[in-house]
């Protein structure tokens, strides 16, 4: 549990710019390389997580408590994986979680980082119960007595606290159908022409505000997550983490692209929120350049992300989601 107004809001990005502006992009990797390991490891934990998210829920946030067995919103929760307007991608096992979510729901989180209040992480599956803020203290008083590690007791003790949540009329969730439509596509160039339809044939500003957050958004950023969260869909949690500290080492490198840098440039240091992605256009991303963020490194020294081994795990400690 948090302190404050958030659960976490994710790593630090000035600090690992900083880095390797003042040093190399490995003392980046070198973070991320344990980041990732613990999020293995907390997907893969034989005893029971709690995690008590009333705040913000965002990036690393999310990688220290998506993967847990029990997520608990409140009233005050906030999640997102905002990465996309930052020339970054949903990393911290994001492409395993996302592409787990229902429909096409996870791609349409990760490629506008779009936020979710904790009614809507409910329905959704990020969080596993809703407990209203106020009654924290005796949820966590009884946890504290609790005595046992059987997920279904706990499970039991939390229900005791939680509430079915009112979930907001404009909430993205009701508009599934339409995001399923959408997001299935291949590219994400058909995505955008899907909803550019879908806005002509209904009058919706959520269409219009989803279409506007993609093109806000880093063009390589966007294909890059795409093609990670539906390659997430077809593997395993470890799987997902080494794809993904291999294009985490890309981004920071800067050989590929620059967007990391000129995205926390423009939201983060001049706050001008005018960021000059290169290449500034989709089309201009092709598809062996994402072919590249996807590939080993050829940097001395440089190896694939190695996981600790897990041996006869329970199936509830590698299936959370």
């Amino acid at each position: 549990m948090g302190k404050g107004r958030a659960f976490c809001a994710g790593g630090d990005v000035a600090a690992t710019i900083r880095d390797i502006n003042e040093g190399t992009w490995r003392l980046g990797a070198k973070f991320y390389w344990k980041q990732f390991t613990l999020n293995y490891t907390l997907a893969t934990y034989r005893k029971p997580q709690v995690s008590i998210l009333n705040g913000i829920v965002m990036g690393g946030g999310a990688g220290a408590s998506i993967h847990g067995r029990f997520r608990v919103a409140t009233e005050n929760s906030v999640f997102a994986m905002p990465e996309t307007a930052l020339g970054l991608f949903p990393d911290v096992g994001a492409s395993y979680f996302l592409s787990r979510l229902p429909g096409f729901f996870g791609e349409y989180l990760g490629l506008t980082g779009t936020r979710l209040d904790g009614a809507e992480m409910l329905v959704c599956g990020l969080a596993t119960h809703f407990v209203p803020s106020e009654r924290l203290s005796l949820l966590e008083e009884a946890l504290c007595k609790l005595d046992s590690s059987d997920p279904t007791i706990i499970s039991a003790v939390i229900n005791e606290y939680s509430k079915q949540p009112y979930m907001k009329e404009k909430s993205a969730y009701h508009r599934l159908n339409v995001i399923d439509r959408c997001f299935s596509r291949r590219t994400v160039e058909e995505i955008i022409s899907a909803l550019e339809r879908e806005a002509l044939n209904k009058k919706d500003d959520w269409i219009s505000k989803t279409i506007q957050s993609l093109k806000r958004a880093s063009p390589t950023s966007l294909k890059i997550s795409l093609r990670s969260i539906r390659q997430g869909r077809l593997q395993g949690v470890g799987q997902c983490l080494v794809r993904e500290y291999r294009i985490a080492c890309h981004v920071m490198q800067g050989k590929l692209s620059r967007d990391l840098f000129e995205g926390f440039r423009a939201i983060l240091l001049d706050k001008d929120k005018n960021p000059k992605w290169e290449p500034s256009k989709l089309e201009l991303v092709s598809d062996d350049m994402v072919d590249s963020y996807f590939s080993m490194m050829d940097d001395e020294g440089w190896e694939d992300l190695k996981l600790p081994a897990r041996f006869n795990l329970p199936a509830y400690a590698i299936a959370k989601l």
